[in-house]
């Protein structure tokens, strides 16, 4: 449905180690760089961050998070700890949602500008 989604950040070189570490374990790299913007995906730029004026303020409560297709349950545990490494938080341990789905595995971390991820992988075990 979705080509692709902009995030507004303060600043790229601080979201830049952010990503690469938390979307490497899921197969997703920075495709495209310029300054002020990054472009992440596996084949074609789907996620862009770029630097924002006024980048939406943090609201955990507002309901917004992104959630990122995981290969493997491994992937989603590096995913959680690569973004912790690089400076995020956690917000949610990887492990099964039951109350998601039988197979529902994930991990939930904020990024350096208050964004909510999400790492998501519906293998079984």
């Amino acid at each position: 449905m979705l080509d692709h989604v902009s995030i507004g950040v303060r600043d790229t070189a601080v979201s830049k180690p952010f990503y690469d570490a938390a979307l490497k374990p899921l197969g997703y790299s920075c495709l495209s760089q310029s300054p002020g913007s990054l472009g992440y995906g596996a084949r074609a730029a789907s996620l862009w961050v770029n630097e924002a004026e006024r980048p939406v303020p943090s609201d955990k409560k507002s309901g917004l998070h992104f959630c990122f297709a995981a290969p493997t349950r491994a992937g989603v545990d590096a995913f959680h700890a690569g973004a912790l490494r690089a400076g995020g938080s956690d917000n949610g341990a990887p492990g099964l949602r039951a109350d998601y789905g039988d197979n529902y595995y994930a991990a939930f971390v904020i990024d350096p500008d208050g964004y909510r991820l999400e790492a998501y992988c519906s293998a079984a075990g």
